[in-house]
């Protein structure tokens, strides 16, 4: 058993997974030491000034020392950060890179969409087995980014990364409290158009079965369920009718601010974009179920994501 530490560092929140990797049969298992998210909004403004902010790189540089400490603490025997779209998008990431490498000590890899696809497939797939014969299609929703990843149980066999994501929707077009028609219309072509270059390089009509992950698909569903209190374990590995998804996308999208502030499950760094970010959503899921001719009529949200993948990544380095 060999203690890691992972770190997605994404447009919107920066995470933290401590964990024990097991090795069971050659196949290797996580065990939680410990989860941490701060919404940091690294992103904040990139889509409009190609570069990463001074307030967003301070909330990033002092959420990733507060990280070092825990790893220092628990006694991670190796470390990965990762970072994703705001990061690739930024001209002067150099400056992100190198506050990180001297606050953990470690390089941290700015990757590509593909990879980062990749990873999500496997933190999913890690947790939610899937069967033979089946294609499962695993959606990542981000600050900044959305991965398609599409699968068997032999591993992915096509993926893509768009740039659609919550924060990234949410400067561009939906400014009002509640948004307007023509703003949502404006955000609904922009997403049209990145699920068709998604489809350019992915079959999303094969898919037969879809899975979403991240915060933005894992607060709808806690809004769909109705929770008193976001609760993972009740979360992870839900399936609902595409239908029940879809309302209760409208239902934050529509909903003004203040309420949405005021549900209990909902993280306050996510109040200002869950509406764009369950647009996204809405949207992936009515375009798949006309591709699929039918065929998908359910979504199932996960707990586990790119975070479990960059954790996994780091075994077959261990020895």
């Amino acid at each position: 058993m060999t203690r890691v530490a992972a770190i997605d560092c994404g447009t919107n929140s920066i995470r933290l997974l401590i964990a024990d990797i097991q090795r069971t049969n050659g196949a290797a298992t996580l065990q939680d030491v410990i989860r941490e998210m701060r919404v940091v909004r690294l992103g904040e403004g990139v889509d409009a000034t190609g570069e990463l902010a001074p307030e967003a790189l301070e909330r990033t540089f002092a959420a990733a020392a507060d990280y070092a400490r825990l790893i220092r603490e628990h006694g991670a025997r190796a470390v990965r950060f990762v970072a994703t779209s705001a990061s690739r998008d930024a001209r002067n990431r150099d400056v992100f890179v190198a506050g990180i490498r001297d606050l953990l000590g470690v390089e941290p890899e700015v990757i590509s969409g593909e990879e980062e696809a990749a990873l999500s497939f496997a933190g999913a797939s890690s947790v939610l087995p899937i069967l033979d014969g089946q294609q499962v299609l695993v959606v990542d929703l981000g600050g900044g980014s959305t991965e398609f990843v599409l699968g068997t149980a032999a591993g992915v066999t096509a993926a893509k990364s768009v740039d659609i994501g919550c924060v990234r929707l949410t400067e561009r077009h939906l400014r009002s409290d509640p948004p307007t028609a023509e703003q949502i219309a404006a955000a609904e072509a922009d997403v049209d158009a990145a699920i068709a270059r998604a489809g350019q390089d992915v079959p999303l009509e094969r898919a037969t079965a879809v899975v979403g992950v991240a915060g933005t698909i894992t607060t709808i569903t806690a809004h769909a369920l109705r929770l008193p209190e976001y609760t993972p374990d009740i979360i992870h590995g839900t399936e609902l009718p595409i239908d029940t998804v879809r309302a209760a996308s409208t239902d934050l999208l529509e909903m003004v601010r203040s309420g949405r502030a005021a549900l209990p499950y909902m993280h306050p760094g996510r109040v200002d974009v869950i509406g764009a970010g369950a647009l996204v959503w809405r949207r992936i899921l009515e375009r798949l179920g006309g591709l699929s001719g039918g065929r998908i009529t359910t979504a199932t949200a996960s707990e586990h994501d790119i975070l479990d993948g960059i954790a996994l990544s780091i075994a077959p380095g261990l020895g």
